[in-house]
């Protein structure tokens, strides 16, 4: 069904492609930095499943739409980039003590200061919706895929598939290491709220930065 040879090339790539930072990467280190080792991985987890739903979607051909139809791409883009903008104000808004044992949401909001629910769910969830509405991810998928594919062999999707869940797992390990990394940083400064809000405000930069990074560039 795959070629192996192939495969152990693919899986070569994509971890050298998974320790390079970049955008996903920076953001699991923001959560976790924010919120302890929990939500960094909860966040890898997060990014792995919005990975596994753009793998089906390259299998299905369904990612080849971004490249027949470019305004899907750019209206995906710029909700990607609104939504990391909305983390990012979230995250200068917060006044909580990362890596809480608790599990207490974000910031209170107004006077009443009710959490929105457990920050690991809720970085699971984000971390998700922000791989989905990147539509390089797509773009990635379409280009880098095929090259790991043998036509001779038949059943293409299912090649396809298959690579797109090997590289998921591999990206999983790295980015929930890397999650899991960052949250001892949240564990050691869990008593200082200075650092606490520094912290904060260098989640709600890189937020900020990924949306700016992802609105300017359009390929």
């Amino acid at each position: 069904m795959v070629d192996m040879s192939l495969l152990a090339a693919f899986i070569g790539a994509i971890f050298v492609l998974s320790i390079t930072p970049g955008p996903d990467m920076m953001f699991i280190v923001a959560m976790g930095g924010r919120g302890g080792s929990g939500m960094g991985v909860m966040a890898a987890a997060g990014v792995a499943c919005g990975m596994l739903v753009h793998a089906v979607a390259a299998a299905l051909g369904l990612s080849a739409l971004f490249g027949a139809l470019p305004v899907l791409y750019h209206v995906l883009r710029w909700l990607g980039a609104a939504y990391l903008l909305y983390l990012a104000v979230r995250a200068f808004r917060d006044r909580s003590v990362p890596g809480d044992e608790d599990g207490a949401g974000d910031a209170a909001e107004g006077a009443g200061g009710r959490r929105t629910g457990p920050r690991p769910r809720r970085a699971f969830w984000q971390g998700m919706v922000t791989n989905l509405l990147n539509p390089k991810v797509i773009m990635f998928n379409i280009a880098f895929l095929p090259q790991f594919v043998d036509p001779g062999r038949g059943h293409l999707p299912l090649q396809l598939l298959v690579l797109g869940v090997t590289g998921v797992v591999v990206g999983f390990c790295v980015d929930g290491s890397v999650g899991l990394l960052s949250g001892r940083l949240s564990r050691a400064l869990r008593r200082s709220r200075r650092l606490a809000r520094g912290l904060n405000v260098f989640s709600g930069t890189v937020f900020a930065g990924l949306a700016v990074r992802l609105a300017a560039t359009p390929r």
